[in-house]
């Protein structure tokens, strides 16, 4: 005979570490790690690109599929998995933990969050000579730079503690840039060169929202602040923004607010899958229109590769195009 001491009634009391761990079949015990295996959502996928973390806030696990830009809580995965409304959701992972419970299984594990590393120093410097070659290779100068709150780093250094014990790691080498807000806060440190750690998020910002005038009569939202800057120093009668990343849509209520202030906003994303279908999620969900660049993957490429005459060739009717519709 079972004990239904475990047995529950509230999608709150199940355990999100269970939810994934039985639902994505994943061979080790979720203790409070973060982990990263390839998309459920898109078989296609070479790496892995499936992010499972715990939000500190909540103590929950979440998820982020940065393949298909699909994300959120545990009733999110079993509704996008089964393809299900979210009482309908709900209701399968009750039945389903309760029957796990029912058969035996276990749910008993000491949940504890994985320290993780943090930035608590960063040495600004001055701009050198190899900085200004770098961001003019896309057509961006000192000034832009300055206006969007991008400040050269001569190092920074990230810590943590685990154990009891205390680690400290110095980081840069060559270009290494902060991307910051308007209270001067570094949001992302974006390292060009580095292949593994290109850019290291600390926050989440939508990019360029501080500088809007909202003079201009269309908003483009681009797939980086690089691509922005690059845009934008294009002398177009345009203002631009840029999220995260294209997997990352912005939220409803800022899109309603910035469809207030402008005639028309599109998206230009990056000319590859994810692009293309961030492009589709901003279509599908707000109703806006989106296109991609057809000489080079991105905006900031295809200005360093063929220089700005070809490049304003290119865009230019291609936004004329989306603009007009």
């Amino acid at each position: 005979m079972f004990s239904t001491r475990n047995l529950i009634l509230e999608e709150s009391d199940i355990p999100s570490y269970w939810v994934f761990q039985y639902y994505l079949d994943i061979p080790e015990q979720l203790t409070g790690q973060d982990i990263k295996i390839k998309s459920i959502f898109n078989p296609n996928e070479r790496t892995a690109s499936f992010c499972i973390y715990v939000d500190k806030t909540i103590m929950q696990y979440k998820f982020k599929d940065f393949s298909t830009g699909r994300g959120g809580n545990k009733a999110d995965l079993v509704r996008l998995l089964f393809n299900l409304d979210y009482p309908a959701a709900t209701r399968k992972m009750i039945d389903d933990y309760n029957n796990f419970i029912k058969q035996g299984g276990n749910i008993d594990i000491d949940f504890k969050p994985a320290p993780k590393w943090k930035i608590d120093f960063i040495k600004y410097k001055t701009w050198s000579v190899s900085d200004r070659k770098y961001w003019l290779n896309y057509r961006i100068g000192k000034t832009m730079l300055e206006t969007y709150n991008v400040k050269p780093i001569d190092y920074f250094t990230i810590s943590i503690e685990e154990n009891g014990e205390f680690r400290s790691l110095r980081v840069g080498a060559g270009l290494c840039y902060g991307y910051l807000d308007k209270q001067g806060e570094v949001y992302k440190i974006y390292q060009p060169r580095s292949k593994s750690h290109k850019f290291h998020k600390v926050k989440d910002y939508i990019q360029g929202i501080d500088q809007l005038k909202y003079n201009q009569p269309y908003l483009i939202i681009c797939s980086s602040l690089k691509d922005a800057m690059c845009l934008k120093g294009m002398g177009y009668n345009i203002e631009v923004i840029a999220p995260d990343s294209e997997n990352t849509i912005i939220k409803p209520h800022i899109i309603s607010l910035l469809k207030k202030k402008y005639k028309k906003i599109i998206t230009l994303f990056d000319n590859d899958q994810a692009g293309k279908q961030a492009i589709k999620r901003y279509m599908d969900t707000y109703k806006i229109e989106g296109c991609t660049p057809t000489i080079c993957k991105d905006i900031s490429d295809a200005m360093k590769t063929y220089g700005f005459e070809k490049t304003h060739a290119m865009i230019k009717p291609i936004l004329k195009d989306v603009l007009n519709k």
